[in-house]
């Protein structure tokens, strides 16, 4: 049986950026910009569709470097590193003095997400070694969508099929029963749970293993 899978940043170029520690949980925003006429005697009126709305995924990351003893900032400058505008990359020009950052994409596992530009990156430095050298920090990111794709938020790439919502990190202990019975309100439902992840034995899956907890309806295909 195999561990659970590193997390990482696919950037447009250079190497994977991994994340030391899994993220806990991924939050995936969608909106739809819908507008509505006139409704003169009526109680309201019918919308009509504008434009879709780029897609976000926001996740909380966590670096430590304490048993190491090195510096963390060699992990957290690659992140920041990814918001600087870079005149080689498509569609750049450095001679009218055009660039722009390049985008990314987060994997898991089977889990890839959409091509995105980080928004906003939040970055703290919480515990420092007896010289002020910084051990451990906490990234919160923003990503956008970055153009319009057939794909949604999260994809299993072996199924073509969307996986939207949440994702939940296996915890020591815990069985598909019991994450059914806290996210759907019924612990019967770990068959929509296995189906979604491919899963043939529910009490072999390794503790840290990502799981998609799809909405009722939503089916795997292989």
């Amino acid at each position: 049986m195999s561990g659970p899978s590193k997390a990482y940043l696919l950037p447009e170029r250079g190497d994977p950026i991994y994340c030391l520690f899994n993220p806990a949980e991924l939050t995936v925003s969608k909106s739809n910009s819908w507008q509505g006429g006139q409704s003169k005697g009526r109680n309201a009126p019918e919308q009509r569709f504008q434009s879709g709305q780029a897609a976000t995924l926001s996740l909380s990351l966590t670096f430590d470097t304490t048993h190491e003893g090195s510096d963390v900032t060699i992990h957290t400058t690659k992140l920041l590193n990814l918001m600087k505008v870079d005149p080689d990359l498509p569609g750049g020009d450095r001679g009218r003095n055009s660039a722009r950052p390049p985008w990314v994409e987060f994997h898991w596992g089977k889990l890839h997400s959409f091509r995105a530009v980080i928004e906003k990156l939040q970055l703290r430095y919480t515990y420092f070694a007896s010289d002020g050298m910084p051990l451990r920090a906490k990234v919160d990111l923003s990503l956008k969508q970055w153009k319009d794709e057939a794909e949604l938020p999260l994809q299993n790439p072996t199924s073509s099929t969307p996986m939207v919502h949440s994702v939940h990190t296996l915890l020591p202990g815990e069985t598909l029963d019991r994450v059914a019975a806290a996210h759907y309100q019924d612990p019967n439902r770990w068959r929509l749970i296995a189906e979604a992840n491919g899963i043939v034995d529910p009490l072999d899956i390794a503790p840290g293993t990502a799981l998609i907890l799809p909405e009722p309806g939503v089916r795997h295909r292989a």
